[in-house]
């Protein structure tokens, strides 16, 4: 019995060994440089929609949910590849977004669905006919209009700002995808409760949908860094069931990603108390809220630091005065990709923040959020939510005398 439960696991063992050193990796990539280009994920993804394809198929011997999978990992990797096609500046994916691959990789995108949803299940759901022709359509249509090259939304002026307001086109292009997620969501609770489907074998795919929906939306919206939305996006695929029993037990769930977005949550509460701590024994004065989230830097050293200007500074009549930004205002900001001043920029770009830094250097001081990495957390999570399991549920089972 030992054997046939390493057996049953093994895959789900191999792909976490994959993705922790992939985000060990990751995380001493964006503390140097706060970037993490997208070809990091790629060797851990390979093998990690390997070993899930391999659980799943050892697990259920259900070829229409394991192209399901598939075609989810290929929609995802086809918006990426939409969303930075031609780009010649991604390290070592310059032939991969190349131009004239549009096609090639829009048939693979077409054709699992088709095979998962049609072909391969033992009972075709006319219900689902609908939701392909409109999956087939969108898809269509925005790679048609890549293809043509009109509009072009990813234009961005002087400090990400774009230089004209979006039209329904546009908006479409940046948020189809949302629509995709949708879609395979809607496919995946059909072949749940549908006689012929799936079974019960679509709730692990409708939960790894769902999340990694979730942080598509997120990482589109700027509520999370385009690395850390990846990494969690590719957590989910790649490891979507925990590699054995944690420590602390199982979560109801049992879905690994969410515990590890909950432990990472959690033990990222340390910095900010932390960073509240260290103002208050320095004696920075602020707002309580800024006091959690950032620090004062010196105005003339602030291209040497990292992270976002909390400030608005305003020179009229000789006189300087300054502002911090309010919370609702930086979450517009952050959406929108524009009006964010980040110091990344000014150390690069300085030419373009003259007006700035002559303002930081007469102000003496700074204040600017904290920049820890949440890929840091998201790698604490990871290990802390294989070995010992979900902090949070953990914590209720405790209160409730569950432990």
């Amino acid at each position: 019995m030992v054997q046939r439960i390493m057996e049953f696991f093994l895959p789900m063992v191999v792909s976490a060994v994959a993705v922790l050193a992939t985000l060990i990796y990751a995380s001493l990539l964006d503390i140097q440089n706060r970037r993490v280009p997208f070809i990091t994920w790629l060797p851990m993804l390979a093998i990690g929609v390997a070993c899930t394809a391999a659980l799943l198929w050892q697990k259920t011997a259900n070829a229409s949910l394991l192209a399901g999978y598939l075609a989810l990992v290929t929609s995802f990797l086809y918006a990426d590849y939409l969303d930075n096609r031609g780009r010649t500046d991604s390290r070592g994916l310059a032939g991969y977004y190349a131009n004239e691959k549009i096609f090639w990789y829009f048939v693979p995108v077409l054709v699992l669905p088709a095979l998962s949803w049609f072909v391969l299940t033992p009972s075709v759901s006319v219900l689902i006919l609908p939701w392909y022709a409109m999956f087939a359509g969108i898809l269509g249509y925005v790679t048609w209009r890549e293809y043509k090259g009109w509009p072009e939304p990813r234009r961005k002026g002087k400090r990400g700002q774009v230089p004209r307001g979006p039209d329904m086109s546009e908006m479409l292009g940046r948020w189809y995808f949302v629509l995709i997620i949708l879609i395979f969501a809607i496919v995946s609770a059909t072949m749940l409760v549908g006689t012929g489907g799936w079974g019960s074998s679509a709730i692990a795919l409708l939960l790894i949908t769902l999340f990694t929906g979730v942080f598509y939306i997120f990482g589109r919206m700027h509520l999370f860094g385009g690395a850390d939305a990846w990494a969690l996006i590719f957590i989910a695929l790649c490891v979507p069931l925990f590699p054995f029993t944690p420590l602390l037990g199982n979560s109801p769930l049992g879905f690994l990603a969410f515990s590890v977005l909950i432990n990472a949550l959690i033990l990222n509460l340390a910095a900010p108390v932390g960073i509240f701590l260290v103002n208050i024994l320095r004696g920075n004065r602020a707002p309580l809220m800024y006091l959690f989230f950032g620090f004062p830097v010196k105005g003339d050293e602030i291209q040497k630091e990292w992270g976002f200007v909390m400030e608005d500074f305003e020179e009229k009549d000789g006189k300087l005065t300054r502002k911090f930004i309010g919370f609702f205002d930086a979450v517009k900001r952050m959406y929108k990709g524009e009006g964010r001043v980040y110091t990344k920029d000014l150390r690069e770009h300085p030419q373009e923040f003259t007006h700035e830094l002559a303002m930081y250097k007469k102000a003496g001081t700074v204040w600017i959020s904290y920049a820890v990495p949440f890929i840091i957390p998201i790698t604490a999570g990871f290990v802390t939510a294989v070995i010992f399991g979900d902090f949070l549920y953990a914590l209720m089972r405790l209160l409730t005398g569950g432990i």
